[in-house]
């Protein structure tokens, strides 16, 4: 599957620099980004989700505990 990004100077930049230091193709720096955003995504809506369900649970014992 074929995709055009389009890119400014300051990506230009950074794609080239980041492609030399990692030895990888500008593709696979754009990849990894990507890729490596969305696992960060995912976690934070666990992290989300684990709190809320945490907050449910115990949230009265912390509203108390913080009251001592």
């Amino acid at each position: 599957m074929a995709l055009t990004v389009r890119t400014d100077e300051e990506m230009e930049r950074a794609l080239t620099e980041l492609s030399n230091a990692e030895g990888t193709s500008r593709q696979e720096v754009i990849r990894h980004a990507v890729l490596d955003r969305y696992v960060r995504s995912q976690h934070r809506a666990h992290v989300v989700a684990a709190t809320a369900e945490m907050m449910d649970r115990w949230g009265d014992v912390i509203e108390r505990l913080s009251k001592t």
